[in-house]
């Protein structure tokens, strides 16, 4: 099992990237427009910069749901691997099957 302390602060960049988004998007596209003047599109990379760090994207780590592990996720299912198995062998996954011999 993941800390706690990992998992509620994934849960708030979650909650800060839905919150930006919208804004963080129309900076991206100004600061991204080679039709407007340089000094537009440097004023909109500097609004962009301060905004907070956790409202962008790509820090998001993807976690289990189950147990909170970063690792071995499976984007299907919002699952770890370990997860998935231990579901599997007691039957709790519909149509899954760990096979044994």
């Amino acid at each position: 099992m993941a800390k706690k302390s990992a998992v509620n602060r994934n849960e708030m960049v979650r909650k800060l990237v839905k919150q930006f988004a919208s804004k963080r998007e129309e900076l991206k596209a100004i600061a991204n427009d080679e039709s407007l003047p340089l000094e537009e599109r440097f004023e909109a990379r500097l609004k962009l910069a301060e905004l907070p760090r956790n409202s962008s994207k790509t820090r998001i780590r993807n976690r289990c749901e189950v147990t909170g592990r970063p690792r071995a996720y499976y984007r299907k299912l919002k699952m770890s691997r370990i997860a998935l198995r231990d579901l599997g062998s007691n039957g709790q996954i519909p149509g899954l099957v760990k096979s044994s011999w």
